[in-house]
């Protein structure tokens, strides 16, 4: 993970930093790339290593997002994420459920889209310097979200946004705009 700066023009530079809003650093530094990163694996679950990196830059002060699309269970809804700190912001799907099968009642399948739609538009806005997109994977190989949305909404994001997606069956085209891809790997012993 690339640490963020104060580069995104609705982050605020401290005074007398020297960070212009949007232009990089003093001295004509570089504006940082955002990346995208893909953490797999053959089972469901999520990586203790993505939600450790969520917690230490919303500490360090960059506003994060963690969506999760098929998790359920406590109607939250993307009307009312929970607050986990100052900079750390979790939503999950507004349904009493979690999707495992892409056989889903319509009110699923509407709350699924609503939580894409809100999606979208959070990483469009460039509010958070890190979006997490939990088990983004299974909701696009469910039919549930069309892999080439996926894939724009990527390549069009703010650029010093990044972006995790987890999830078992990453979706081949993910895999050549990923500037990062960790499978994790189970052994029998």
């Amino acid at each position: 993970m690339v640490a963020q700066l104060d580069i995104a023009p609705t982050f605020s530079s401290p005074p007398g930093s020297g960070i212009t809003p949007g232009l990089g650093g003093a001295l004509g530094a570089p504006v940082l790339e955002g990346m995208v990163q893909v953490f797999t694996a053959p089972y469901r679950g999520f990586c203790t290593s993505v939600v450790a990196q969520a917690l230490r830059l919303a500490g360090q002060g960059t506003p994060t997002l963690i969506v999760q699309f098929l998790k359920g269970g406590i109607n939250q809804g993307p009307t009312n994420p929970t607050q986990m700190g100052q900079n750390f912001k979790w939503v999950r799907c507004a349904i009493g459920r979690c999707i495992d099968t892409d056989q889903v009642e319509p009110q699923e399948r509407q709350a699924i889209q609503e939580i894409w739609d809100y999606t979208k538009r959070q990483l469009q806005e460039g509010r958070f310097g890190l979006v997490i997109l939990d088990e983004l994977s299974l909701a696009v190989n469910y039919g549930f979200i069309p892999e080439e949305e996926v894939l724009q909404l990527l390549k069009e994001r703010p650029s010093y946004v990044d972006v995790v997606l987890t999830g078992p069956q990453m979706p081949a085209g993910i895999s050549l705009i990923a500037d990062q891809w960790t499978e994790l790997r189970t052994t029998l012993r």
